[in-house]
């Protein structure tokens, strides 16, 4: 059988690369890697020993067919968002028009977006569900409602170019061994501060979230690659949610994790989001289900993150 090729747009973040590593032994599949900085995908490929996939840079794309766009373009530091909000706008349209224009020149290409379950704007005082409405203070506009409003505007452009096949993916929460420890979240606090053996310190907001593994992610893609024919939304979950306390306590008990609550301010870019998680299993229509919870799939990916030197 002839392999897919997929093309996949920010090749160096985060979720890109555990596409790739889960990848890496499949055949079926043909990656063409594109990111503006080519060298540090090529160091990535040496660290998982695979040098099978071409690496381009991103004025590359559109030159070589492919099948499949994967678009993993954006900015998933938390702290680089909050002093740059601006760039979400343009870094987010000028890379969807590109696939756009790729798609109606080549119709038959399947498209898939990662979207974020900040489209439902600020209100998680209760999780999103399938009649739940975004809600934006349009006469009062923060900085921290950017994010969201740039990945529904994206959205909209999808689901009215109902002609081609389109499909976004709201990833609500993500966490693999191969995050980038420079940045700003929960999980790489607690990552720094046990490699470090130091004490995490944690505000006393006991938030719900929901982490996706990457092999659960990576069969949702395929369920939508084999249709193809597709233009939709599915809100991505896992097997079930964890709140922050669930998360640290077992972090103590399998790793000694030693953290304190205090008062102290956090970065919220996108906004304080309290069940930050979807009741929209919609995704089930296409046969999609979870094998990992959220806890399980950070134990695992925590485990092998301590254990990579």
């Amino acid at each position: 059988m002839k392999a897919v090729r997929v093309a996949i747009l920010g090749a160096t973040s985060h979720i890109a690369k555990g596409l790739i590593a889960s990848w890496v032994t499949d055949s079926s599949r043909k990656l063409l890697l594109y990111a503006r900085s080519p060298e540090r995908v090529s160091e990535f490929l040496s660290i998982i020993e695979s040098d099978r996939y071409p690496v381009f840079p991103m004025a590359a794309f559109g030159l070589e067919p492919v099948d499949v766009v994967v678009n993993c373009v954006g900015i998933g530091d938390p702290g680089r968002l909050k002093n740059d909000v601006a760039a979400i706008f343009s870094v987010t349209e000028y890379w969807d028009s590109k696939v756009l224009e790729y798609l109606k020149a080549n119709p038959a290409a399947l498209y898939l977006n990662f979207s974020s379950g900040a489209v439902y704007g600020g209100d998680f005082t209760r999780p999103a569900n399938e009649m739940t409405q975004a809600t934006f203070p349009v006469n009062a506009l923060a900085p921290s409602d950017y994010y969201g409003i740039a990945k529904l505007h994206a959205e909209a452009r999808h689901r009215a170019a109902s002609g081609l096949n389109i499909v976004d993916l709201r990833v609500f929460s993500y966490f693999s061994r191969f995050v980038d420890l420079s940045t700003r979240f929960l999980l790489t606090d607690v990552a720094k501060a046990l490699k470090a053996g130091e004490e995490m310190q944690t505000i006393s907001a006991n938030i719900v979230r929901d982490y996706i593994h990457i092999e659960d992610l990576t069969a949702l893609i395929d369920l939508c690659i084999s249709r193809r024919r597709l233009n939709a939304v599915y809100d991505v979950y896992s097997l079930k949610p964890v709140t922050k306390f669930e998360m640290l306590e077992a972090f103590a008990e399998r790793f000694d994790l030693k953290y304190r609550v205090v008062a102290m301010e956090t970065v919220n870019a996108t906004g304080h989001k309290e069940f930050y998680f979807s009741e929209n299993h919609r995704a089930a229509e296409l046969g999609y289900q979870p094998a990992h919870s959220s806890l399980e799939s950070l134990c695992l990916e925590m485990k092998s993150l301590l254990t990579i030197e």
